[in-house]
């Protein structure tokens, strides 16, 4: 009697074992999954925005055609062919974090991805002033939330550790995809599940360094803040840059929410149309810029950090923030994090003569923080993905204060992150669409 209640002991204990097991590869395997994907996505962002500006070579008035007529048809992919494919993706993942499992599917699904990474290429192609990493947080979660139909039992971190995932091969930081996890995605931690998504995030990581070798986002810049009456530049830059971030969020989440009277109503009743008039709007600010101001910002901030201001044309920062607010307000898919670092470097590259002589180099990582704290609100995030980005230790401290001010100063203008409020839109519009009768 004994024995057989012994056996049956151990057969209990080895089926638990193989559970956990299984769950534990299919994290391994989503990771790795979720750093293919965010290879191909950059390989892709980097061939479209490749194609789009051997034809501006051509003719730089091809945008004021091609522009406007390619964000009509992203747009119209977008609603008809991919729903819920617009946008960032990362307020998609935090509103599908918030749901039943069960009801995750539209925002998440396999389909949904596919359709982000067609999308969203398409709109580099004809010259949106957008990013690959949100969109690469979706695509993440997609792909984890995939795989999660498999685990022996039901777990809730596989979307959590692949959207976490796809922010650490985006950028190549994993610090950076647990802090974001932490700080954005869930602003729950819980303890179960944290070796699960460093364990994703691992495997995203390694399946990146693997196939692209050991490199850093914007290079590695030796920017030194000195101690002393260089300082000033800090608040000056972070309580500027993170006002305009602020100001940026309050307009998209006013354009998400609906605009009043009958401009809102003819947005609403013509998305497309309305995504090609913000197309020609990012078309004429790519003319006045020198056309610059396309694509994802990655080329431009970096020859900003390392070749100086005369890098870009002048003015830069204030011609890319116009072209990613239309590319933003216009819905197409499309990331914002790459752009608010380029439009933070453009905005300190031009502060650099008001302000007192320190190196560039260092009042450009202080912008590019400042800049994306004021965005999304995440301090934290902003100043260690930036700080991972460079692999700078010495510009930790100044980065640490700029967020910390950026933050304070887009609190002025946004009550609430952007992310978090685009969520709240998604779930109200979601629960609208359920409570429609069907015909």
């Amino acid at each position: 009697m004994k024995t057989r209640r012994y056996l049956s002991h151990l057969s209990l204990r080895s089926r638990l074992a193989r559970k956990r097991w299984t769950r534990h590869m299919l994290f391994v395997a989503g990771g790795v999954g979720v750093g293919l994907a965010a290879i191909a996505m950059a390989w892709l962002a980097d061939q479209a925005q490749h194609l789009f500006g051997a034809l501006l070579g051509r003719s730089p008035y091809a945008g004021l055609l091609v522009t406007p007529l390619g964000f009509a048809l992203c747009m119209w992919l977008a609603v008809v062919v991919f729903p819920n494919a617009q946008g960032s993706g990362i307020p998609q993942v935090i509103a599908a974090l918030q749901l039943p499992q069960e009801r995750r599917g539209p925002l998440v699904s396999l389909r949904v991805g596919f359709g982000k990474v067609v999308v969203m290429t398409l709109g580099l192609l004809f010259g949106a002033s957008t990013g690959r990493e949100g969109p690469t947080v979706q695509v993440g979660g997609a792909i984890m939330a995939a795989l999660g139909r498999f685990a022996p039992y039901r777990q809730p971190g596989f979307l959590l550790a692949g959207s976490a995932a796809g922010v650490a091969a985006a950028f190549n930081t994993p610090l950076a995809g647990i802090v974001f996890a932490i700080e954005e995605l869930s602003r729950s931690f819980e303890m179960r599940t944290s070796g699960l998504v460093i364990g994703a995030i691992v495997a995203a990581g390694l399946t990146s360094l693997a196939l692209l070798g050991e490199y850093h986002y914007f290079g590695t810049p030796s920017a030194v803040l000195p101690l002393g009456a260089a300082w000033v530049v800090v608040p000056v830059c972070a309580i500027l840059c993170g006002v305009l971030g602020g100001v940026f969020s309050r307009i998209l989440i006013r354009f998400a929410l609906g605009l009043p009277g009958r401009i809102g109503t003819a947005i609403k009743r013509r998305p497309v149309a309305f995504a090609g008039a913000c197309g020609l709007g990012v078309a004429l600010c790519g003319l006045a810029s020198g056309i610059h101001v396309y694509g994802t910002g990655y080329e431009q901030a970096r020859a900003i950090i390392h070749d100086g201001p005369n890098a870009v044309a002048h003015g830069f920062g204030v011609w890319k923030y116009a072209a990613t607010l239309l590319s933003a307000i216009s819905g197409i898919p499309g990331g914002i994090f790459a752009p608010s670092l380029a439009i933070g470097a453009g905005i300190a590259s031009d502060l650099a003569p008001l302000l007192p002589p320190v190196p560039l180099d260092a009042l450009v990582l202080i912008g590019m923080v400042s800049y994306l704290t004021g965005v999304v609100r995440a301090p934290i995030t902003a100043f260690v993905i930036t700080s991972e980005m460079t692999n700078n230790h010495a510009m930790v401290i100044p980065l640490m204060a700029a967020a910390l001010i950026a933050n304070g100063a887009s609190r002025l203008v946004l009550d609430e992150g952007l992310y978090h409020a685009l969520a709240r839109i998604t779930l109200a519009r979601l629960a609208t669409d359920a409570a429609r009768p069907t015909s």
